[in-house]
């Protein structure tokens, strides 16, 4: 049941129970509509407002406005739909799956003079490096960003890079970046000689920067923007110790450390995290496992050291897809990761009982902007010929942020596709 009460979202226990097919949804109040994209608040919010008139989100003729200008354009637009979208909007796309491997299929699409990325900034920003020059690509609504990516600015991070100086470990110090970031990190990253990674493919990364062996090499990392991917792909897979870890902070000077502390940690961990999987916590797993008995709990390794510790699956939203999809049928699952890919789950797997590792419902809510009333207006506008939102990394920031993708494209070792 779901019970009333809350803030953006009413608190309860939200669950599906997959073999009968019912869904108990919540009624979102005002606020979570805002945050879900229908509604903009300018004073708190960056690029909330776009040119143009937005369909009313209540129009009943959404879904066949969006399907003929769909068919108008064509082959000339290519859709990519995130993981975590909604389903109206995933229903529209050419393509489904991670940031990457999104921008990997409009790069391998050229004919498409549109992409239409339904995810958020970073993930426009990465398509546009790798597509080439005369494709365009929009992302439907600006506010659609990433609150992890905007936890690392570039003027943070060139802070960050002079303290390491200062410090005498600069040149030492190999940055490995994460996904979930911004074009001007990348570069930053590319520039010095540092390497993208995925949650797939982060602890080949590490290994990489410490020239195959944490414990004999001379070299540090800093990894950005999130420091539970870092920490956890660091001590559980690497085999290091929590101490070997720091957290810079770039809201304190010198990152709240000590020189000592940047002088003998490993690893220095930016002070960033997904606000979606930092919600999970410790007790959410003993709850769920108290509430399905013999249930298994997967979650995302950008949830903290403690719950992965605690869970019994740790893996990337593609293999936490692939591992519900070859699971034996009646086996019970809690997930946690972005709740529109836990729903989505449920309905293709009937056979199985998936639920919601944390009891308040939680969706993506800068991911969840994308909604159909932004993609009829960027399609019925490049229909009229005109081309709003339109995404734009410029050639040096390209050039650098392609040279991070590229180290990390050559990394031998499980595909870089995943995030």
């Amino acid at each position: 049941m779901f019970a009333s009460g809350g803030s953006a979202w009413s608190t309860g226990l939200w669950q599906t129970r997959a073999m009968t097919g019912t869904f108990v949804e919540p009624q979102p109040t005002p606020l979570a509509l805002l945050l879900l994209g229908h509604g903009a608040d300018s004073g708190s919010e960056r690029g909330v407002e776009c040119p143009g008139d937005l369909p009313a989100p209540s129009d009943p003729d959404l879904v066949a406005r969006a399907a003929r200008a769909r068919a108008a354009l064509g082959s000339r637009v290519y859709i990519l739909g995130h993981h975590y979208q909604r389903d109206e909007v995933i229903q529209f796309a050419d393509v489904t799956g991670d940031s990457f491997k999104l921008s990997q299929m409009a790069a391998a699409n050229p004919e498409a003079e549109f992409i239409v990325f339904c995810g958020v900034h970073f993930m426009a920003e990465s398509a546009d490096i790798l597509t080439a020059d005369e494709q365009r690509v929009i992302l439907p609504d600006l506010a659609a960003g990433c609150s992890m990516a905007d936890m690392a600015e570039i003027g943070q991070v060139e802070q960050c890079w002079r303290d390491l100086e200062a410090a005498g470990v600069a040149d030492v110090t190999v940055p490995i970046t994460y996904m979930n970031s911004s074009a001007a990190i990348k570069a930053f990253t590319g520039r010095h000689g540092g390497s993208i990674c995925t949650s797939s493919n982060a602890e080949r990364s590490l290994e990489w920067a410490f020239d195959d062996d944490w414990q004999t090499s001379e070299k540090k990392v800093l990894f950005l923007p999130d420091q539970h991917l870092g920490r956890n792909t660091a001590v559980r897979d690497l085999g290091m110790a929590l101490d070997d870890c720091v957290v810079y902070d770039p809201r304190k000077p010198n990152g709240g450390l000590t020189v000592e502390q940047l002088q003998t940690a490993r690893m220095i961990l930016w002070r960033g995290h997904c606000s979606v999987h930092g919600r999970f916590t410790p007790s959410c797993v003993d709850e769920v496992r108290e509430r399905v008995p013999g249930v298994t709990v997967i979650v995302h390794p950008e949830c903290t050291y403690e719950v992965v510790e605690k869970a019994d699956v740790v893996g990337s939203t593609e293999k936490i897809i692939a591992t519900i999809a070859a699971a034996e049928p009646g086996t019970s699952w809690a997930v946690g990761t972005e709740l529109n890919l836990v729903k989505r789950l449920a309905l293709q797997h009937p056979d199985k009982e998936i639920v919601y590792l944390d009891k308040t419902v939680c969706f993506c809510s800068t991911m969840n902007r994308i909604d159909l009333p932004h993609l009829v207006w960027s399609l019925e506008s490049l229909v009229e010929g005109t081309v709003v939102n339109q995404i734009t990394v410029d050639s040096d920031t390209q050039h650098w942020a392609r040279v991070a993708l590229d180290r990390m494209l050559a990394l031998p070792g499980p595909t870089a596709s995943r995030d």
